[in-house]
């Protein structure tokens, strides 16, 4: 089997070796006495800046306020104050607009879950750390109930949250700045870059019913000079699986029927298992010379994600136990010869005399030798994320400033599924696969120039080439294998999730050369306006030109006296416009995931995704992909009175040629077998046994409407913020024999239009503090078992902090502390009986935008130094 080399062990050594380096030389270069003066002021200016951005524009860092486009800052302290460990959960309590959920059972998406920004997909988001583009990850989310299908994000789950300064969420389409998949908005992580002292926290934490211990153990460090510096973190963590399941329905009438060996439940619902979860950042940074800085950060990260997957009927499940829905028992021969005796299956219970002749005879066999009480697989994935960035950066004759950086990401998910089986290798099956490796490798080179024309004239220009590349690792041949059996109604491949054979496996690589220009204008004062275009060219696709418009005016006081406004009373309004792209990924375009199995007449036949291109897909409307495009509006006010400050933003995006999977299309019915010969006859052998597949397609357009609403105010010994999303997405066009309505209500419906939160601080005692937090969910739609909308929610997070000394501190909170759970259903089919979900054992919403789990207890002990 092939295997990459694996590069991620030679990065960390590098960064690791750079990082200490550079403390090193740092030591014996400066005294004591001088670090702890600059340490002094630095600290200050970080309290200065503490609300300053760098996202948005290229010029100098701005305040918030002062942006002409919305931009939420999220402090390293408000991640602090959570009892999870996962950054987009985190994030999910802080931004409004930001969505992710549990995936239970997802396939890949389990393994690195999809988010959702602005209610659009996840890879519309665009991630950087430090300014610097983020790699994505490997795992193409082939389920990720309809908004979330085919997309391919960044991870933030590698990122420890302990190594955070501040995370900057920029609400408005950005890729005439930075290029594709800035749709949506930009999520800029700002590392910390404090050169002494240091913090280490220990975070334990369960769920009210007993399961899911979770605990995390982290601490950041830095080291060296005001030239010389590094800032290292680390965190490892481990969470154990919930629970909440109800037994299934047909696994209770098996238990009822006298079948002992089902367990209880058959199908378990909850949190997956997370295993050794190891992240490590460093961010550095080194004064070469007069006006020019050695900067860089990297990080290394790897974990195990384990879930479960739908509980196999011993009587019932096709391919394996039976192939008539369970009248009788699939039996097979694996020697000799002679009639199979039929074993019929009567109020849940095989016929126990021919069910004894078949165990008693060696040549037969059947799977409920193996598995009498049916099986749920358990799958997950060993994930390795690492990257490095490293550039040089300075000005030259004062004023013009350069940055030249290099960046090479990768993330790797090597996949596995235990507790199943190859159906069609009969008694040799093996019950643990390895299905296969999915490998994303990205790479950016980026050249920025920066000039100050004047007080009123900002300049920046720059290049970048960047290349992508996507690899599917071929899986154990028992993982794939057409086995002995096939050819009597057995499946083929690990049941669950087959491995990636001879055919889906590949390497594919794109590459692009993009180039923009930007400005910033002030032509009076409280008036700024700034302007970007952005060129790409894509080696696969062509080129795309892309550009926006941006402004931002404060009114002074004769115009706040003329509306009848305080005039001490600071207003801005603001607004942008702009296009954007989403090139799709090579993954995308290539990806050949199918199953092979054996279909009618004992013939081969394939199943899964195919790529667009694909003269069986270009058959029923397939084409060649092309980028999605993009218009954003963004209208909005600031109020402020140096104290309290609101913002009001409207925006709106519009897609043309957004990207999802196609709907399900069956031989014979969309494509004829005159049709399939003719492909063969022209040499595409591949077509010869295409029996149901999907692929991707541009065939649709949405229009995306909303509002954010940011209110923050000081209150007596404490603080209080206010945070309200509404986002509404109309599919506006689409092509009805590519993609089906459900796909439709999914992409309109899937998650709450209304999102919203209210957060209170308040100090106690000088040393007592506490915190209390009310989230807001509106009503969504799922479809999981039976159209379903559920009810809307409201949600209470409590914090207490006791500080026992100025840097040692104790917390104790618990996040949803009424333990709501998603079961409040407020419409479901009335065609579907039993809409409560105990046909797959699960009494809740399987997408809930706030998890499943009810409440969660934990406490931290974090100490500073």
């Amino acid at each position: 089997m092939k295997r990459t080399i694996n590069i991620i062990p030679f990065l960390l050594v590098f960064h690791l070796v750079l990082a200490f380096s550079m403390v090193v030389i740092a030591d014996n270069h400066e005294s004591n006495s001088e670090s702890e003066m600059i340490e002094a002021e630095s600290d200050q200016e970080a309290i200065e800046l503490e609300k300053m951005v760098i996202v948005g524009t290229r010029a100098k860092p701005r305040s918030v306020l002062e942006s002409a486009v919305p931009i939420d800052v999220v402090l390293s302290d408000d991640f602090v104050k959570q009892g999870g460990t996962d950054l987009p959960d985190l994030l999910r309590n802080l931004v409004p607009s930001y969505n992710v959920n549990a995936q239970p059972i997802a396939d890949a998406a389990t393994v690195v879950r999809p988010a959702n920004l602005r209610g659009l997909a996840p890879d519309h988001t665009l991630l950087l750390v430090n300014g610097k583009r983020r790699h994505r990850a490997s795992v193409i989310t082939w389920l990720g109930n309809g908004l979330s299908d085919g997309s391919q994000g960044a991870d933030l789950s590698p990122i420890p949250s302990i190594a955070i300064k501040q995370m900057e969420v920029l609400r408005d389409g950005a890729s005439a700045q930075y290029g594709s998949d800035a749709i949506a908005g930009v999520m800029n992580l700002q590392l910390k870059d404090s050169y002494k002292g240091g913090s280490l926290e220990i975070k334990p934490g369960i769920f009210q019913e007993g399961d899911g211990l979770t605990y995390s153990i982290a601490g950041n460090i830095g080291l060296g000079t005001e030239d010389y510096w590094a800032n290292l973190s680390l965190e490892y963590g481990n969470m154990d699986k919930t629970e909440r399941s109800v037994q299934r329905d047909d696994a209770a009438a098996l238990v009822n029927a006298g079948n002992s060996h089902v367990a209880n439940p058959a199908q378990p619902w909850g949190h997956p298992i997370i295993r050794d979860d190891v992240k490590f950042f460093a961010n550095y940074g080194l004064n070469i010379a007069n006006n020019i800085e050695l900067y860089g950060h990297g990080n290394y990260a790897q974990k195990q994600v384990e879930g479960g997957f739908y509980f196999r009927n011993p009587n019932t499940r096709g391919g394996v136990f039976s192939i008539d829905d369970g009248e009788t028992l699939l039996v097979g021969r694996v020697a000799g010869e002679g009639e199979i005796p039929v074993v019929s299956i009567t109020d849940n219970v095989p016929d126990p005399e021919t069910l004894q002749i078949v165990l008693d005879d060696d040549d037969l066999f059947t799977f409920q030798e193996l598995f009498p009480g049916g099986f749920t697989p358990r799958f997950g994935a060993d994930t390795q994320d690492a990257s490095f960035v490293i550039g040089l950066k300075g000005t030259i004759v004062e004023k013009l400033g350069w940055d030249l950086s290099a960046s090479y990401g990768r993330h790797a998910s090597d996949f596995f599924i235990n507790n199943t089986v190859n159906a069609s290798l009969g008694p040799d099956t093996p019950t643990e696969f390895d299905p296969g490796d999915y490998i994303q490798a990205d790479t950016n080179f980026n050249l920025d120039l920066t000039y100050p024309l004047s007080d009123q004239v900002f300049l920046a220009v720059g290049g970048e080439y960047r290349t992508e590349t996507f690899e599917i690792v071929q899986g154990q041949e028992e993982s794939w294998i057409i086995g002995p059996l096939a050819s009597q109604g057995f499946s083929s491949g690990s049941n669950g999730f087959p491995g990636f054979s001879d055919i889906a496996e590949g390497n594919w690589a794109r590459s692009n050369f993009g180039g923009y220009l930007e400005a910033v204008l002030t032509p009076i004062e409280p008036w700024t306006v700034s302007a970007a275009i952005r060129g790409e060219d894509f080696e696969d696709f062509g080129s795309t030109i892309n550009y926006k418009i941006a402004t931002s005016y404060a009114f002074n006081e004769t115009v706040m006296e003329f509306l009848s406004l305080d005039p001490e009373l600071n207003m801005r309004v603001r607004g942008s416009y702009s296009t954007g792209f989403r090139a799709p990924t090579p993954g995308q375009q290539n990806a050949f995931n199918v199953t092979t199995e054996f279909g009618e007449n004992n013939t081969l036949v394939n199943k899964g995704y195919i790529p667009s291109t694909h003269a069986a897909a270009e058959l029923v409307g397939g084409t060649a992909l092309e980028p999605e495009k993009s218009r954003n509006i963004s209208v909005g006010t600031v109020l402020s009175d140096g104290v309290v400050s609101v913002t009001i933003d409207y925006f709106s995006i519009r897609v043309e040629d957004r990207l999802a999977p196609s709907r399900d299309f069956q031989r014979g019915d969309d494509i004829t077998e005159e049709q399939i010969k003719q492909l063969v006859n022209e040499g595409i052998t591949s077509a010869e046994n295409l029996q149901e597949f999907r692929f991707f397609t541009n065939e649709f357009e949405t229009s995306t409407q909303g509002i954010d609403i940011v209110l923050t105010s000081p209150i007596p010994k404490g603080a209080v913020s206010l945070a309200y999303n509404y986002t509404a997405t109309e599919v506006t066009e689409h092509n009805p024999d590519i993609l089906d309505n459900q796909r439709v209500r999914l992409l309109e419906e899937g998650l709450p239009k209304h999102r919203g939160n209210i957060t209170v601080t308040q100090n106690v005692r000088d040393n007592f503090d506490v915190l209390g937090r009310v989230n807001y969910y509106g009503p969504w739609y799922e479809d999981a078992v039976g159209a379903q909308i559920f009810d809307d929610v409201f949600l209470v997070d409590l914090e207490v902090n006791y500080a026992f000394a100025n840097n040692l501190g104790f917390t104790l909170g618990v996040n949803n502390v009424f333990n709501v759970e998603p079961d409040t259903i407020k419409w479901a089919d009335p065609n579907i009986e039993n809409f409560t979900g105990s046909i797959v054992g699960r009494p809740f919403g399987e997408y809930s935008p706030f998890g499943f789990g009810g409440a969660f207890w934990y406490t931290k002990i974090g100490y500073n130094f």
